[in-house]
């Protein structure tokens, strides 16, 4: 069943109109049309439209943790910087090849919901550890406050999303596979210039 192309081309047309007219704009009729499959296909693998959602999310952020666990597996000898950045590299390659879901997604957490708060408890925790944790070995030793940090933790964790909240600013511009590749790229380019200034203008400032 985990290999089933039927199975797989019902949650890639969900993932498209998820991202195209939201989770309640879509009806199941509209998801097994897409799909070209009868109705009650969705029903017999997914129980409906909510436990595919359930489904798809899941497979999503097991996935995701799975190939942020991975980077920081191979980082591992590898200076803290060096780390902190095969780590972006990842989780943006990770989100731009699935970038409509990511959209969908990311769109679903800036509402206040069950579906939010489950993410957060099951999935975000442990992304949010990667990250803050691999982010704070990466800073030198220095005389920042706990504030400060917290502020360049948070506008990394916003470089991170940003694409994906904002996926109009660049919907036009980026355009099959090697588009996106190409958009990984260079975006994960500009956030490591701004990690070699900030962990540099850190390091200035802790020997003062």
């Amino acid at each position: 069943m985990k290999n089933n192309p039927t199975k797989q081309k019902v949650i890639n047309a969900a993932s498209s109109l998820f991202f195209q007219k939201g989770f309640h704009g879509t009806s199941v009729r509209d998801i097994a049309d897409k799909a070209s499959v009868n109705v009650s296909l969705i029903s017999y693998y997914f129980k409906g439209k909510q436990g595919l959602l359930e489904h798809a999310v899941t497979n999503y952020y097991e996935t995701y943790l799975t190939k942020m666990e991975e980077a920081l597996s191979k980082a591992e000898m590898e200076t803290p910087i060096v780390k902190l950045k095969l780590l972006i590299d990842a989780i943006i390659q990770y989100k731009q090849n699935n970038h409509q879901f990511s959209c969908f997604i990311h769109r679903e957490l800036s509402i206040d919901s069950i579906f939010v708060r489950e993410m957060a408890v099951t999935y975000l925790a442990k992304e949010n550890y990667f990250i803050s944790n691999t982010f704070t070995e990466s800073l030198p030793k220095c005389n920042k406050s706990n504030m400060e940090q917290q502020f360049l933790l948070m506008q990394l964790k916003g470089m991170l999303i940003t694409p994906y909240v904002l996926q109009n600013e660049w919907k036009n511009q980026v355009v099959g596979k090697t588009s996106h590749d190409l958009f990984a790229q260079n975006y994960t380019k500009v956030i490591h210039k701004w990690i070699d200034f900030i962990t540099s203008e850190t390091a200035q400032y802790a020997n003062h």
